[in-house]
């Protein structure tokens, strides 16, 4: 008799949102291949025993095959609670209703050729921020991605200037 498979554990409801951008403040979005039309940044479910950091790492480079270590990641030190889409509540354990999203980034130093996870994505697209904020499924994503001027203006260090 052959074992049955073990179920698949529920998705814990905190997840990770990196927007990847370049200097230029293009924004890589890729579009979901469970819902074509679905165009996001990447995104990711902590898994057990993982800090947000390792969630934010694993996920890039499960994502789009980018290594953390080799860009700028910042954690934004914000959140987003937002009610869980009916289409994917299954994924999240009986009366799980909302999803808490912490917001980082990933500088590039300009567009990157990146290996899509193909039972997942199906297409990139390097947009301006504007553009990408519109063409986002998610409003929290579309905020992040509007708001990533300003964060940027955080993250950026300060240019030398002589002190009087």
């Amino acid at each position: 008799m052959l074992p049955l498979p073990l179920a698949k554990p529920y998705k814990i409801p905190r997840s990770t949102l990196i927007v990847i951008y370049t200097p230029k403040l293009e924004v890589l979005l890729i579009e979901r291949a469970d819902r074509p039309g679905y165009w996001q940044s990447v995104t990711g479910s902590q898994d057990e025993g993982e800090n947000l950091e390792q969630t934010a790492v694993r996920e890039l480079y499960e994502e789009t095959g980018l290594i953390a270590a080799e860009h700028r990641l910042t954690n934004w030190n914000k959140q987003h609670s937002y009610e869980i889409y009916k289409i994917w509540a299954h994924r999240y354990a009986p009366g799980v209703t909302h999803n808490t999203e912490h917001i980082f980034s990933l500088e590039v130093a300009d567009r990157v050729l990146i290996k899509l996870a193909a039972r997942e994505h199906l297409q990139q697209v390097w947009l301006s921020y504007e553009q990408a904020a519109l063409l986002c499924f998610s409003s929290t994503n579309r905020e992040a991605v509007l708001e990533l001027p300003q964060q940027i203006k955080g993250i950026k260090q300060p240019e030398n200037k002589a002190r009087p």
